[in-house]
This record gives structure tokens, C-alpha cells and sequence, in this order.
């Protein structure tokens, strides 16, 4: 348990640290060198089209994760002592947390990154929340391999390119031909892939589970649901305005169920 609670604190730290380098690489790093075209309009110019984009990514992805710490899943009753509340659990839309120490309505699963339970009030963000980390990262890594690409005259043009460059980089940056910030760049390059791989999955495997209308909690426990439309599934959690919740996280384009819990 003290583990747990250890990754609990850690996890949140490592997200954030790794979007600090981002921002720092695409401010001081792939912006200016973007600059350098005289040809560009001045309306429409790669660093200013990169620098809105990647900024409307991060504001989403960063909003979201806010959100999701901040819609906490409702605390069956947080007056009530701990074995208190795990005799009262009803199974099977809630289930007790050891790291939260709370028993949680519409329990899906527990997020470290977030340092938060995934539930209903916060489902709809952790899905944005993972959806726009996951292209954050792989425009980040789209940027980073144009930016090695014009630094060091890499081609790559070629399918295995990209997996190459890692352990050809490592042998290079030894004999002195790649500097230090140019490997820095290349490492974070795989983590981009690996972060937005992992994101984009999970984004997938939670939409799928919202269409038939399951936690992952439920799955684990093989518990059957009730079948209903997917189309009611999918209203449940991210309400009827779901394309502005898509493009501006705000509070009032959250769930339904989450606002009759709040009348």
C-alpha cells in the first residue's frame, strides 16, 4: 500500500515534468527553427500555425487533466468511517479504493497519473484527457523528427528509419558527431511514441467499454450490465453539447447523470 500511495505522488510529478520539457522544446527548439523560411507569409507562417496548434492540444489536454482531478467520482458517504463505508458498498457500481480510502459511485478504475479515481462525474475528461495527451505527444514527435531531420540530414524516408535512429544516435553521440541536445531530443522522441501509443490505446479500450455501457471494474469482476442503445451510452457520459466539450473543456458540457447528481 505504501507503494501504491508512493506512485500515487510520483506519477502526477513525472506527467507534469514531461510536459514541461515539451513546451520547453517547442517554445525554444522546433519554433525557431521553424522561423527560418523568409518565403512564408506572415499570416501563415509554420511557427505561428505549429505554435496555435500545439497550443490548443496542450491547453486541452492540460484542461482536461485538471478536470479530472477536480470532478472527483461522489464519496458514498464521506461522513461515515472506512469499514463503515465498505460494508455499505452496493456492488456493482461502486467499489471501495485502498489508495483513496473511499468508496466511489460508478467506480471505473484508479488513474495514478491523475492521483484521482475514474468515475462517472470525471470519466468524460479522462477520455479527452487521454485523446488530446495522446496527439500532444505524437505531433510533439512529428515536430522532433522534423527538427533531427534538418539538424543532423537525416533521411526518413525509409519505414525503419525511425527505428534505427535510436541505437545508431547512442553509437554517434559517444564518438562526439551527435551533441548532447540532439540526443536528449531523439530520447524524447520514443517517449512521445511510447506516452501516445499508451494514450491513444487506452482512449480506444475506454470508448469501447462506454459504448456497450461497462466499466473496466465491472470487466474485472464479470459483471453483466443492463444492454441499452450505444447511443444512450454514450450520451450518458459525455452529454448531449459533446462536441463543445470536445473542443473547449468546460463544466457545463459534462455528463447527464453527473448533473442530476448535482440538482
Amino acid at each position: 500500500m505504501l507503494a501504491l500511495r508512493l506512485l500515487n505522488v510520483v506519477a502526477p510529478a513525472y506527467f507534469l515534468c514531461i510536459s514541461l520539457v515539451t513546451f520547453v522544446l517547442q517554445l525554444f527548439l522546433f519554433l525557431p527553427s521553424m522561423r527560418e523560411d523568409p518565403s512564408a507569409a506572415r499570416l501563415l507562417s509554420p511557427a505561428l500555425l505549429h505554435g496555435a496548434f500545439f497550443l490548443f492540444l496542450s491547453t486541452n489536454a492540460l484542461g482536461n487533466y485538471v478536470l479530472v482531478i477536480q470532478n472527483s467520482p461522489d464519496d458514498l458517504d464521506a461522513g461515515q468511517g472506512t469499514a463503515a463505508r465498505r460494508a455499505l458498498c452496493p456492488p456493482p457500481s461502486t467499489h471501495f479504493c485502498r489508495v483513496c480510502a473511499r468508496v466511489t459511485l460508478r467506480h471505473d478504475h484508479h488513474c495514478f497519473f491523475t492521483g484521482n479515481c475514474i468515475g462517472s462525474r470525471n470519466m468524460r475528461n479522462f477520455i479527452l484527457f487521454c485523446l488530446y495527451t495522446s496527439l500532444a505527444c505524437l505531433y510533439s514527435m512529428v515536430a522532433g523528427v522534423a527538427y533531427i531531420s534538418a539538424v543532423l540530414s537525416i533521411s526518413f524516408a525509409h519505414p525503419l528509419a525511425f527505428l534505427t535512429l535510436l541505437p545508431t544516435s547512442i553509437s554517434q553521440f559517444f564518438s562526439g558527431a551527435v551533441l548532447g541536445p540532439e540526443m536528449f531530443v531523439i530520447l524524447m522522441l520514443y517517449l512521445w511514441f511510447a506516452v501516445g501509443l499508451a494514450c491513444a490505446g487506452f482512449c480506444c479500450h475506454q470508448l469501447l467499454l462506454i459504448l456497450r455501457g461497462q466499466t473496466r471494474h465491472q470487466v474485472r469482476k464479470g459483471v453483466a450490465v443492463r444492454a441499452r442503445p450505444w447511443r444512450k451510452n454514450l450520451q450518458e457520459v459525455f452529454g448531449k453539447r459533446w462536441l463543445l466539450g470536445l473542443l473547449v473543456p468546460m463544466f457545463n458540457v459534462g455528463s447527464e447523470s453527473s448533473k442530476q447528481r448535482d440538482k
